[in-house]
């Protein structure tokens, strides 16, 4: 095991070069730069562009720039973003908590209540709860993001004036403390649960799928003829062979999960990763938008490495060579 992690942990290393060389060209090689957003005018002067491309080395060629971004990286330091001039690190670590909270929370949730639902309408297959829930997954499964995010606003901000419209707290307030926290977590109830509803869908669908697949092999069979309880066989057998989809789903999930949910975040105006990245394309801030895939490449990774020790804690016929 722990060469097989050894191995795992060269090839995410060398992932994570591949994946900055590519993003760094693929970034500085689009159409657009920051020098027209810095410059502020329609026509800016030759001179005035030529003296901030040299500035900021935009006027050096793309490997002389990926040399120095790696140089510079290696050092610890993420650089500086171009147009607001603070260490990507602050800017980064400043967004990071919102979005962990909002989207590890609601992926947390859907995992755990997609996941029963899934089970319990698989054990059930059939019935007219089983019928009901898959229908109601396909509705929400086939809903755009924003509108879900729009019809929650406008049912319980606007017509049921319960919850706030956006943002993360009560600026006006200023709470602090315990106060504070209760203020965040009202604030992130409506988009914590458009998140948590549209991906609730993919985990009861495929645990209910696993479960059933399960059930029908010709071993889970011979126990139920062998006069084994149902409730055991499930519990020893099924539920094992069952998971490891969900795992794996809720691993690419995880990996996935420090860019956080940009659409969302913009509807509700939630200041995480997701509305941090889409500013910053838009803005062609390099060394902000390498720090964003960075960070991305890195979680993806370690949590990729995570899946495959767990999946050989919970499938005992998965080993790896010693």
């Amino acid at each position: 095991m722990s060469k097989y992690i050894g191995r795992r942990i060269l090839t995410g290393t060398l992932i994570i070069f591949v994946s900055i060389f590519l993003n760094f060209s693929i970034i500085h090689l689009a159409p657009g730069d920051p020098i027209s957003m810095l410059s502020g005018q329609e026509a800016p002067s030759p001179e005035m562009i030529e003296a901030l491309q040299k500035k900021y080395g935009l006027d050096q060629p793309i490997m002389v720039q990926f040399y120095s971004y790696i140089k510079t990286l290696l050092s610890g330091d993420l650089g500086e973003s171009i147009l607001s001039n603070e260490p990507v690190t602050k800017i980064i670590i400043d967004r990071l908590a919102a979005t962990l909270f909002l989207c590890l929370t609601s992926a947390i949730l859907s995992v755990i209540i997609g996941s029963l639902l899934g089970i319990y309408c698989a054990r059930r297959m059939g019935s007219k709860i089983d019928v009901t829930l898959n229908g109601i997954s396909y509705i929400f499964d086939s809903m755009p993001t924003f509108w879900l995010g729009m019809m929650l606003i406008l049912l319980f901000s606007s017509w049921l004036p319960i919850f706030p419209t956006a943002g993360m707290t009560n600026l006006r307030e200023g709470y602090t403390g315990v106060a504070y926290l209760f203020d965040v977590l009202y604030h992130s109830i409506l988009p914590m649960t458009a998140l948590t509803l549209i991906s609730v869908p993919y985990y009861f669908r495929i645990s209910r799928s696993s479960v059933i697949q399960v059930m029908s092999e010709d071993f889970i069979t011979t126990f139920k003829a062998a006069g084994m309880k149902e409730n055991q066989i499930f519990r020893k057998y099924v539920f094992k062979n069952a998971i490891l989809p969900t795992v794996t789903v809720f691993g690419i999930t995880l990996a996935f999960i420090v860019t956080g949910a940009a659409i969302i975040e913009i509807i509700f105006s939630w200041p995480g990763m997701g509305q941090l990245m889409l500013n910053a394309i838009m803005r062609r801030d390099y060394p902000l938008l390498m720090g964003i895939y960075l960070v991305l490449s890195i979680s993806v990774v370690i949590t990729m490495i995570i899946v495959d020790v767990v999946y050989a804690f919970i499938d005992p016929r998965i080993r790896y060579k010693k």
